[in-house]
């Protein structure tokens, strides 16, 4: 047995998906989840002088002389700053920066998890968008990249904006582009079980939100042969009251000249990306080509139950872990600034966010079904080869240190 059926033994074995209560919800909370650990024992006399004075003023001068020692000799270059202001937390809407710490220190622990790397929370009890643009740049000696999370939209995609061209690191929302990168893979792993292929392919998106406008944008770069994207009013096409973000999609995506709501959308659809949170009405989905993919992505509840749309699409998947085919962004998000900084990217480009869902595919194709066409979120495969392609395409694009 390989050393990758063995660790998927292992993985199958520990998969336990059994109701969870709030007595160890709330027990896995107490105290938070994160502590900060030394990387060098303190025990002599000796230690404290190397650690702190008189050793450390010796560290301290040398930086002051060339700031890049800080590189070396701190922790700021390998550490990710989780940054909310608690406007878009989970499926719970805008609760504030104190309620949204523990998702924050979640994430956190995601990153030391899977990536490897240092991450601290930072709630910002600020919703304007200058304002947390001005504490970063102030904060930028303290950490190495920010990951932006549950901003509610449109103000991300202007903060996001605002702070690459800002910050001389690297910066990404994750709800937008965490969950783009993973959906491309998914679709990815679809087609290669179909036989299908994604220039081919007309991909409805219900939820012009943050992921919504970000699907669209990545399956744009990679080739899908139309979008129609839906948000609450119904296609975005050129119509008024459009904010600018859907007003650019307006112009590349509908191909098709669709107009309408979701019913009108999904006739002859090869694909349904559910990004919105509403219910979607089973027949529907009866309406939609032949080997249809569905992908019911809103949390806790999926647009339409895996059981019913299995009934008319050949392959589903969700962003829940007891069902098969998670679509989770810890596929992608640990792997994606662990390369950004091993390779000392100044950004995350368009090519490295491809590079990453590549990847992830590439870890799941040699056991490729319709039950799997993306990796386990716990597979320890994904993240270093996540990794290895972002940094590989942040040299391909000269955004490397």
């Amino acid at each position: 047995m390989t050393q990758a059926q063995t660790t998927g033994k292992a993985m199958e074995r520990e998969d336990d998906h059994s109701p969870v209560s709030d007595d160890e919800i709330f027990a896995g909370h107490e105290g938070g989840k994160l502590a900060v650990a030394a990387t060098r024992p303190i025990s002599r006399p000796r230690d404290l002088s190397v650690a702190y004075t008189p050793g450390v003023a010796k560290v301290s001068r040398a930086i002051a002389e060339d700031a890049a020692l800080a590189q070396r000799y701190t922790w700021a270059d390998r550490l990710v700053v989780v940054v909310s202001d608690g406007t878009a937390v989970l499926g719970l809407g805008d609760i504030g920066a104190s309620a949204s710490l523990p998702v924050m220190e979640g994430k956190s622990v995601l990153f030391k998890t899977f990536g490897g790397l240092d991450s601290i929370p930072l709630v910002l009890d600020t919703t304007d968008v200058d304002e947390i643009v001005e504490t970063l740049v102030r904060l930028r000696p303290s950490f190495g990249a920010v990951n932006l999370e549950d901003i509610s939209a449109p103000r991300c995609f202007e903060l996001e904006d605002k702070l690459k061209a800002a910050l001389d690191c690297p910066v990404m929302h994750d709800d937008q582009h965490g969950t783009a990168i993973v959906t491309l893979a998914a679709l990815r792993g679809a087609n290669l079980v179909l036989g299908k292929d994604i220039a081919d392919q007309r991909v409805v998106i219900s939820g012009a939100g943050a992921a919504g406008v970000a699907c669209a944008r990545i399956l744009q770069e990679a080739g899908i042969g139309d979008v129609t994207l839906l948000d609450s009013k119904g296609i975005v096409s050129g119509r008024a009251g459009l904010n600018p973000v859907k007003e650019q999609l307006a112009g590349t995506t509908n191909k098709a000249g669709l107009t309408g709501g979701l019913a009108d959308a999904l006739r002859g659809a090869d694909v349904f990306l559910g990004l919105s949170g509403a219910t979607i009405d089973e027949s529907l989905l009866g309406t939609m080509a032949d080997d249809a993919i569905v992908f019911a992505l809103s949390n806790p509840d999926p647009e339409v139950h895996p059981a019913v749309a299995a009934r008319y699409a050949a392959i589903v998947a969700t962003g829940r872990s007891d069902f098969p085919n998670q679509i989770n962004n810890v596929l992608a998000f640990p792997g994606v600034f662990r390369g950004a900084l091993d390779a000392g990217a100044r950004a995350i480009t368009e090519n490295m966010k491809l590079a990453a869902a590549d990847a992830i595919v590439a870890v799941a194709q040699d056991d490729l079904g319709p039950d799997r066409i993306v990796p386990s979120p716990l597979d320890p495969r994904v993240a270093p080869e996540v990794a290895a392609a972002v940094a590989k395409a942040a040299v391909e694009d000269g955004v490397a240190g």
